[in-house]
Order: C-alpha cells, then structure tokens, then sequence
C-alpha cells in the first residue's frame, strides 16, 4: 500500500499566496477544492493551520498524515452510486496551531493575499451582542500580550492569532491583505471586520487606520455537507487506489460559494469550478443559513431524541421529515427570495440528505448550538411573532435543544452550554422558561408552544 507524495502524486506545491486557520475537513473539502481546480491554481497554494484554540498543544492523527504527505490528501466524492477520488494538491505547506512563528513570518510575506478561515461560531470569540468578549480570559491573555509588542510568544484566539499577524503584517510592510472567512455565520465579512477592529483597537489604536486602507474583508456563504471520515471510508478508499491516506476527505457532490468584497490583493479564479461572485449575499446567506443549517439543528437535536444517529436516518423517518418541511414553511416566510427559488432550494436539500452514502452524524451537527440557534432558529421565531404567528416548526428546535441541554439525545459538546445548565436543572416548564428568556423569544406564546412540544418530544423518547 502506497503513500501519498508529490514526487509520485499531484502537483508540486504552489507558492504559498493564502494562509488559512481551520484547516479541517470542511475546508479541504470546499475552499481547497475550489482552489485546486481554479484556472491559476499553480500560482495560489495554501499554508494550512490547525484552529483549535488550546493552552497545550495538541497532535491529530489528520494533522500527521498532512505533515508526512506534503500537505496532500485523497477528497472522496461520495456519489450514491458510487465514489469519486482524487488527489488534492492545493493545500502547499501545514502547520499545527501552536507554530506561532511560522504564522507571523507568512503574514509579513507579501507575495500572502489572503487569509481564508474556518473556526466555527465560537472561533471569533464573540459575546451575547455579537462584539469581541473582552472578559474571555484567553482574549484577555492576548490583548495584553499583544499591548507589549509581543510578537513571539504564543496568543490562543482567533483574534488574537489575526491581530499579531496583521502587526507584523504592518511592521513589515508587506502591503495590502484580504480577509476571506467562510464560518456559518451571518454576513461574516463584516463580523470578522468588527471583531478584528475591536480587538486593534484594544491592543494599538493606530493599527486601525492602516486596517482602512490595507485590509479587505470579503463576506462569504459556503455550502457543502462534509461528514466526518470514518475508518470504513479509509479503507474503502484504500482498496480502491491502492493508497492508505489517514488524511481522507470525504464528501457530497454538491458544493456551492458565494462571495461579496474587495479582494485587495488578488485572488485565485474560483469562478472556474462555480463559484459566485455578487454583490450581496446576504439573501444566498440566509436561504442556507435557515434552510439547510436550521434544518440540521432541527434533526441533530430532534431526530436524535428518536434515536436517529445520521441526517439519512433522520430524513427518511417521515416524522422528522414532517418537522422539516414544517420548519422550512415557516424559514420560507422569512427569506427575501422568490418563492421558485425557495422551493427548489427544498427539494434539492432532501436530495442531498437522501444520498445513503454520506453519513452525516446528528452529535457531530449538534455541538456548538448555543453559537448556532440564536442565527438559524431564532430569527423565524421572532420575526412571524410580529405578525401574531407562532413558528411551531422553528419553536420545536427550540424545545429539542432544551431537552438536550438537559440531557436527552445527542449528546453536548458546547462550551458555552455551561452557562446554561443551571438554567435548566429544575423542572422542564421552568427550564423552558429560561432558556426562551436567554434566546430572547420569551413571548408568553412561545414559551407555551416550546413548553408543548418539549413535552411531546420527551414522550417520544426511545
């Protein structure tokens, strides 16, 4: 069994022009494929770093199979009859994330355009109101750190991580640099831009004006269902070319991206493999935001509670997928889109989540739902409130996360779910009543409507 190599595989890597945070599946599988399949890719390759924001640092059986195969790895397509595989070359250099020096000599490289990213909801270190959490003690650490001029020893957020890049960046003068953030997260350009001001801001005022004119922010929405890949998948995969690769991607044959901004300093032709260059794509931003992530909320804490393991599993339980179209009846309300549009939208989704050979698991969708719910669950809620409306298919999420957060279904990975589990300990109608107050959707008809069904979907317990 042979091993992945760019003497016998792929392409030789390309110069180093975009540095990327999160280096994980999701993006292997969606901004490196675009790169790699861009009409210039020899000319834009891509220095990988691990996200994950840790004290100690950590290794990753995906983090070694990347050092040790020159950043190359298989993407396995995962069609329903059948799989395609290449070999994916556009990723040129990885790093872990503690690789602190590495990260602030490419920032102070010019020939780098672009910084792409890709470290979830809770990554930006944001509080309630969406602004940095400047009482985050790992933010804290950073901004002190970085106050001193400190650029060597070890910061631990992503904003942290951005400002001591764009520092040297400025020391340097290395010229202009583009933000490109790709987390589910609406409008994100502009998030990342607040984010990332307020954190200059706290550490060197006069790093805002040379963020004026040097940097660029691109608002971005991403679409491509990306499972985790499983020993089964590897070893499929492995038979079938005859390479064992612990760094396999594996995923669906949809992919979409939509971008709107400034690149300041070029950009690699993505257009080539579709990707959509508009104006605002605030309207493509909520339909998938609602539609597909609401949906997956939706069935990671319902569906779970049935005891459905996978989105397949899920969508063909014809109650789950009653809920579904119920939710999407009440999204659709919501969305400043044809109706056509929105309708086809539908029934491409549950082509996508009816494909048996991507096994998208319910617990992997379900960690991080105190970033998630506010801004794919909650808008709907509040927006047919105001019309006299209870969304009983957007309050059912809400009843189903409350009764994860209590324990039942998938199980919790959600850092941010310490701070509510004292809210929710006592009896369910009281635990009900305090997380529609954190959500902000404690209209006494809410509350009634998610108190019903959290009943009914406790009842429903397998």
């Amino acid at each position: 069994m042979s091993k992945l190599n760019r003497k016998e595989h792929g392409r030789p890597a390309a110069p180093t022009r975009i540095i990327h945070l999160g280096i994980g599946n999701f993006t292997r599988a969606h901004q490196a494929w675009y790169t790699e399949h861009a009409e210039d890719a020899d000319e834009w390759g891509i220095a990988g770093f691990a996200g994950r924001t840790t004290l100690e640092p950590r290794e990753s059986p995906r983090d070694d199979a990347l050092d040790a195969q020159e950043g190359l790895y298989q993407l396995c397509i995962q069609n329903p009859d059948g799989d395609k595989v290449e070999v994916m070359s556009s990723v040129s250099h990885t790093y872990r994330s503690h690789e602190h020096e590495a990260w602030t000599k490419l920032f102070a490289d010019p020939k780098v355009a672009i910084v792409t990213s890709t470290i979830t909801e809770a990554g930006y270190c944001r509080d309630n109101e969406g602004n940095l959490d400047l009482n985050d003690e790992l933010v804290k650490k950073d901004i002190e750190l970085l106050k001193c001029g400190d650029l060597e020893s070890p910061v631990f957020t992503g904003p942290g991580k951005f400002i001591r890049g764009l520092l040297a960046r400025r020391n340097a003068d290395a010229g202009p640099i583009t933000f490109v953030p790709c987390d589910n997260i609406p409008e994100n350009g502009e998030m990342a831009e607040r984010i990332i001001r307020q954190a200059a801001e706290q550490v060197d005022p006069s790093l805002l004006e040379w963020i004026d004119q040097k940097v660029g922010f691109v608002t971005t929405m991403v679409d491509r269902i990306t499972p985790r890949a499983t020993d089964e998948d590897r070893d499929r995969v492995a038979e079938e070319t005859g390479i064992r690769d612990e760094g396999l991607v594996v995923t669906e044959p949809f992919a979409e991206w939509v971008l709107a901004g400034e690149f300041k300093a070029g950009r690699p032709k993505w257009e080539t493999m579709g990707a959509k260059f508009v104006d605002d794509v605030v309207p493509h931003e909520m339909r998938k935001l609602f539609l597909l992530n609401g949906s997956h909320s939706l069935m990671a804490y319902a569906a779970s509670i049935l005891g459905h393991e996978t989105v397949y599993d899920a969508i063909c339980d014809e109650r789950v997928r009653g809920w579904v179209e119920e939710w999407w009846d009440n999204a659709a309300t919501q969305l400043p889109l044809p109706q056509k549009e929105i309708q086809d939208y539908r029934n491409a989704l549950i082509e996508r989540y009816k494909n048996p050979r991507i096994k998208h698991l319910l617990a992997q969708i379900a960690n991080d739902g105190t970033q998630k719910l506010p801004i794919r669950i909650v808008p709907t809620i509040q927006g047919l409130i105001k019309d006299g409306t209870v969304a009983t298919g957007a309050t059912r999420a809400v009843a189903a996360w409350v009764l994860h957060l209590r324990g039942i279904g998938a199980p919790i990975g959600d850092a941010g779910a310490d701070e509510l589990k004292p809210l929710v300990s006592g009896e369910l109608d009281e635990a009900v009543e305090n997380v529609c107050k954190w959500l902000k959707i404690d209209d006494e008809r809410i509350v009634d409507a998610v108190l019903e069904q959290a009943e009914e979907l406790e009842s429903l317990k397998a």
